[in-house]
């Protein structure tokens, strides 16, 4: 629980510019940057540090100022008007997906986050043949061999060792733990361990992860393969590879599809749960997909308990329609099919929206900066910061409470939505 250890300083605050979420940061609000005084990270520390209470707080219609209901009346013109609105970028806490579904609903929009075409790779591979997954908390406690594809974790998730590797206090201990890398040119001193034990690094262009995936499978399942080599990796080492895992008592496969940039990404995502699930015959082996930045996991799992689909789904029929081609914002965009863009980005100003001649209205971080003002620009609350709420964890099973570190004049996200709704 975030509690409020001076005037001016919090314990045990929640981070929501991670997917890690780590909930034990030390924040101080005593001027008008706050700043993280204990257990930050560089990501954190320069998203806390870039929250200035001073930014302007004035929504803005054609680039002039007014106020927030005439700037509400102005995006409900645009929605109200479109045939085909599009609600993307969704970077916002439960309770903003929650009013931006309804809304959807209403008006019959798509909604897509903005980290769909990495995030749809996991949903696409689930989706297809399912998977057998980990939380932190797991990883934490247990894992023996920790297998990272294509990922060198910490670039994106900057305290996952730290906190989940190299933790002091796990319930079996992780003196013994080991930690491979799967891939090239990536920044491996995180794994390294507290002894100055190095990882294991078996150099390969991660574009044939599925390769490797498919190489593991063969050898576990104890069939012969005449070859030397596999994606340039010498048989020898993936066979050493095989044994380790097969031994494990506890083993985790972990990935980041953000990091797997190439055409049919679900593909390489679907080859590593398979992997997985074969080594499950003879040890206990889990995946643990990495993601959850700009609130890509919170607005998967708010649109898939309401909906009862994932993102990339439209109501414009008048009920649910998911379409993980079709309505796809960004080849929404490119081919004119959406007529109207409603954006949220809560968490990071530098997330604007998509260069677009169709009408749109941003909900953003104070601060925000465009190439091409929007029609209608509404400064929004960060959630965590400047109010109340909960985000998923990039393990999808711990809604983490965040709570208001300081006043703001700024409405949260789904504040301002329920101004659009009264002047739909």
């Amino acid at each position: 629980m975030t509690q409020l250890l001076s005037p001016g300083v919090w314990d045990e605050v929640p981070c929501p510019f991670c997917g890690l979420a780590c909930d034990d940061l030390r924040v101080s609000t005593q001027s008008s940057k706050l700043e993280v005084i204990a257990n930050g990270c560089p990501m954190s520390c320069k998203a806390f540090a870039g929250l200035s209470s001073s930014k302007p707080t004035a929504p803005r219609i054609a680039e002039k100022n007014v106020s927030l209901k005439n700037a509400a009346a102005a995006a409900a013109v645009i929605l109200k008007k479109a045939k085909q609105p599009l609600i993307a970028g969704l970077g916002t806490d439960v309770a903003g997906m929650r009013a931006l579904m309804q809304i959807a609903d209403r008006i019959g929009a798509v909604v897509d986050h903005m980290n769909s075409v990495s995030f749809m790779s996991n949903v696409l591979a689930l989706q297809d043949g399912g998977w057998l997954t980990t939380t932190l908390s797991e990883v934490r406690n247990r894992v023996d061999l920790l297998v990272i594809a294509g990922t060198d974790v910490v670039t994106r998730f900057p305290r996952f060792f730290e906190r989940y590797i190299w933790n002091r206090d796990a319930l079996f201990g992780s003196n013994a733990r080991e930690v491979v890398y799967l891939g090239r040119g990536l920044d491996t001193q995180a794994g390294t361990a507290p002894d100055g034990r190095k990882p294991t690094v078996i150099a390969c262009d991660i574009t044939h992860i599925s390769e490797i995936a498919g190489a593991l499978r063969c050898l576990i399942a104890g069939r012969h393969m005449q070859i030397d080599r596999v994606a340039g990796v010498p048989l020898s080492e993936l066979q050493q590879l095989a044994k380790r895992m097969q031994n494990a008592r506890y083993g985790v496969l972990a990935w980041s599809a953000a990091d797997f940039d190439f055409k049919h990404a679900e593909l390489a995502v679907q080859s590593l749960c398979e992997l997985v699930k074969d080594l499950n015959r003879g040890t206990r082996f889990s995946s643990l997909p990495l993601g959850g930045n700009e609130g890509d996991v919170t607005a998967n799992q708010v649109c898939s308990w309401q909906s009862g689909f994932p993102l990339r789904t439209g109501f414009g029929s008048g009920h649910p329609d998911y379409d993980p081609r079709h309505f796809f914002a960004q080849r929404m965009l490119q081919q004119n099919e959406a007529d109207a863009l409603l954006w949220i980005s809560s968490f990071n100003e530098k997330r604007t929206p998509p260069e677009t001649a169709v009408p749109t209205v941003v909900l953003g971080r104070s601060g925000m900066s465009f190439n091409r003002e929007p029609d209608v620009y509404i400064p929004v609350a960060t959630p965590g910061i400047d109010h109340s709420g909960h985000i998923y964890r990039t393990d999808n099973v711990v809604a983490l409470p965040l709570r208001k570190l300081r006043e703001s004049a700024l409405p949260s996200v789904a504040q301002v939505i329920a101004e659009i709704e009264k002047a739909l």
